[in-house]
């Protein structure tokens, strides 16, 4: 089932097929069978900010490339996978993963989330402080960089806060304005269909994306759905 897309129709970009992205993020719930690759192989992106990423994960005719934290026995709290060259980075965050592709920054992270507790062992206890810690922490990587950004962020951008904390949406904002990205994922409906996407892409503001859409996927493969979205790069 595929969820409500954010279109924009690139009415002023003029590109051809070589410039052209497909990114996708997915948080994989520490998952993987022979059902999370049929979906991977649907979607069909050329780059993917993964999340609670399973340890030997192994795509064919992919490069994957995770952080070095484990978040629990047996996941990484993220990574990322491409078809392109990709060239391994220090992780930003112990919650990120970063590599370079064909030039580009790309870093796909996990942010903290609001009952996270001992479950995040980083930066203060409140979790506004552990929120803006982590995002001022991997926006100095970011920053020097034309950069790829997204992940599992737990927050939705727009729409509903029910749970969640409008200061600490404020701190991931911030930054995202900061560092000059656009997220083309933001208006994408969370599964709960009460909040906004969760996960996000983040991407250059002189990028144009003519579509933002998600997967429905059952609970046996994640309690998260994987997002994506198509770029213009020139």
């Amino acid at each position: 089932m595929l969820l409500s897309p954010s279109v924009d129709t690139l009415s002023d970009v003029t590109t051809d097929s070589s410039d052209w992205l497909r990114i996708g993020t997915w948080n994989l719930e520490g998952r993987w069978s022979a059902e999370h690759a049929d979906v991977v192989a649907e979607l069909d992106c050329d780059l993917w900010l993964l999340t609670e990423v399973p340890t030997g994960l192994q795509l064919d005719g992919v490069a994957v490339h995770v952080g070095d934290e484990l978040m629990a026995p047996g996941k990484h709290w993220a990574g990322v996978a491409a078809r392109r060259q990709l060239s391994p980075l220090p992780d930003p965050h112990p919650a990120s993963a970063a590599c370079t592709v064909d030039g580009l920054y790309v870093c796909s992270s996990i942010l903290p989330w609001p009952l996270a507790g001992g479950l995040w062992p980083w930066g203060p206890t409140d979790h506004v402080g552990r929120m803006k810690q982590a995002v001022e922490q991997i926006g100095k990587a970011l920053a020097a960089q034309v950069s790829i950004w997204g992940g599992d962020w737990n927050t939705p951008l727009v729409g509903s806060l029910q749970g969640f904390s409008r200061a600490a949406q404020a701190c991931v904002i911030q930054e995202v304005d900061r560092l000059g990205l656009q997220v083309p994922t933001q208006e994408l409906p969370h599964r709960n269909d009460v909040h906004a996407s969760i996960d996000h892409i983040a991407v250059p503001e002189g990028w144009g994306f003519n579509f933002a859409g998600g997967r429905r996927v059952g609970a046996a493969l994640s309690d998260h759905d994987p997002y994506w979205t198509e770029l213009a790069t020139g």
